[in-house]
């Protein structure tokens, strides 16, 4: 073989390498090496809120990045619901996923995720990561909760199917995560490795159904999870593990799509190897494409290739894994809508919503027969006390329910006009008798946090006035909830100010 053959070669293989890698970067303006790599045949990128400003300037950017690798990945966790990005400046226009599965009409999922798809198709985004299609059977989850459209596999699963096609008629790639399934965990990954230790037949017809019907409804990736299933691998995380991703994904449930690791940063995945060595090892389990993480740098990449490339030589990994994974990424790339020429019209971006579909929202809150009598006789909200806890890594601090929907608002609501109170992890209440007019607590999974609760008790000892609204997944008695909304987007934070308005109405009309 002549030198230029082994150059040739070389290049090559680092260009596929490249093209297995998803990184991300800060800030609204591509860097320069982050073009170069791209150029070099780097395979996408992951947005995160802090590169939206708005719509045409993401629009630039994604074109930017594409004209220096027409077939790159331009990914973005868009769920339509707590979790967004492109509206992390004030919220989510969508219901969110738990929501659209308490409403239970695969339509409206259908068309939910249309919409999600014609907005990032007008912005030049190519995937999303979404539906997330975990079943949460633990409602102490602290990463999935609303994100998933429920706890009954079958609604689950109808909903998946549902918004896997409404978003890819548009154009735009899905991705059904998290593989094999995160619901039946209360440990979060981005944090630690969870374990989720149940039978086999339990992950068959509750975990596995709803990847299932993703993959019968044509995802055209998947998104593996840093969690331990002893049941199917003892030693490994999914997206670390040969017998999860080539055995059951690609062998077993016959999916051909892209297998897309969760982002390599999380401790679930890296913290015992460290993120070049969980790159070569999630590759060679199967994974396609390799997000990275939030933050990266040019010398990280130089790292995570220096490390695929030394495990080609050594034979740990095969290379064919490799040409493999650059090609489906490729095939990926290539098949997605231009980015557009010129900027979307306000309602492509950002859907109106009517009365009505706000009122179909305020139907799927579960609402207490106290809540409905205690808002039907008060003269009025006075105080609404803020808990805001540390914020879920994948949501992030996106301005959620009705502070976001107040921010946004072209009139003034009762919100505006009563005394809002933050409460946080460390501090509490002076003298809950002495606030002023009926108080509402508005949180999410106000069960999970002592701090919350204890606040609560305290309120509901001395007042008989007090409304407790949970904006995240209850427990399962309820007793910190009131009011469960399964959701904190912008549009359910519409429904919250709705539903107060309704509640007070007759008691305003005597």
């Amino acid at each position: 073989m002549s030198a230029a053959t082994q150059t040739g070669d070389a290049v090559a293989l680092h260009r596929d390498i490249l093209t297995t890698l998803l990184p991300a970067f800060v800030g609204p303006v591509a860097p320069e090496w982050v073009l170069a790599r791209l150029r070099a045949g780097l395979g996408g990128i992951c947005l995160f809120g802090e590169n939206v400003v708005d719509p045409e300037q993401l629009r630039a950017l994604n074109a930017s990045l594409r004209e220096a690798n027409p077939e790159a990945v331009i990914a973005i966790d868009e769920e339509g619901g707590d979790v967004t990005r492109l509206f992390y400046d004030r919220g989510a226009p969508f219901p969110g996923n738990a929501v659209l599965g308490r409403i239970d009409e695969p339509e409206l999922t259908r068309r939910v995720a249309a919409e999600v798809g014609r907005a990032l198709a007008a912005t030049g985004c190519t995937v999303t990561f979404g539906p997330d299609v975990d079943v949460n059977a633990n409602p102490d989850n602290p990463v999935i909760g609303v994100r998933s459209f429920g706890a009954d596999p079958a609604l689950v699963s109808r909903h998946s199917a549902a918004w896997v096609e409404g978003l890819q008629q548009t154009g735009i790639a899905a991705s059904a995560k998290h593989f094999p399934g995160h619901g039946d965990t209360a440990t979060d990954s981005h944090l630690a490795l969870p374990v989720v230790d149940v039978p086999l037949a339990t992950l068959r017809d509750r975990e596995l159904a709803p990847f299932e019907a993703a993959i019968a409804a044509g995802t055209r990736t998947i998104m593996t999870s840093h969690i331990l299933i002893p049941q199917l691998d003892a030693e490994n995380p999914a997206t670390l593990s040969p017998r999860i991703l080539h055995g059951l994904l690609r062998g077993e449930l016959g999916f051909e799509g892209v297998i897309v690791s969760d982002a390599l940063d999380m401790k679930g995945a890296s913290g015992v190897h460290g993120i070049p060595e969980a790159a070569v090892r999630a590759l060679a389990a199967g994974c396609d494409l390799l997000c990275i993480g939030a933050d990266n740098t040019d010398a990280q990449i130089s790292e995570i290739v220096d490390a695929v490339a030394q495990a080609i030589a050594s034979g740990r990994l095969p290379v064919d894994r490799v040409r493999d994974a650059a090609a489906r990424v490729r095939a990926l790339g290539a098949t997605a809508p231009a980015v557009p020429e010129g900027p979307a019209a306000p309602d492509v971006i950002e859907p109106a919503h009517d009365d009505e579909e706000i009122a179909r929202v305020v139907g799927a809150f579960e609402v207490s027969n106290d809540a409905s009598e205690r808002l039907s006789r008060t003269s009025g909200i006075g105080t609404v006390i803020r808990v805001d806890t540390v914020a879920n890594i994948a949501i992030g601090v996106a301005p959620w329910g009705p502070f976001a929907a107040e921010a946004v608002a072209e009139r003034p609501s009762w919100l505006s006009r009563a005394e809002i109170v933050p409460l946080a992890e460390g501090s509490g209440l002076a003298d809950p008798a002495a606030l002023s007019g009926s108080v509402l607590v508005v949180g999410k999974d106000l069960h999970r946090h002592a701090f919350a609760r204890a606040a609560i008790d305290a309120l509901r000892a001395v007042r008989d006035d007090v409304v407790t609204i949970d904006m995240g997944w209850p427990s399962h008695d309820r007793a910190y909830a009131d009011v469960a909304t399964f959701g904190a987007s912008r549009l359910v934070g519409d429904a919250v100010l709705a539903f107060v308005d309704g509640a007070l109405a007759p008691l305003a009309a005597r």
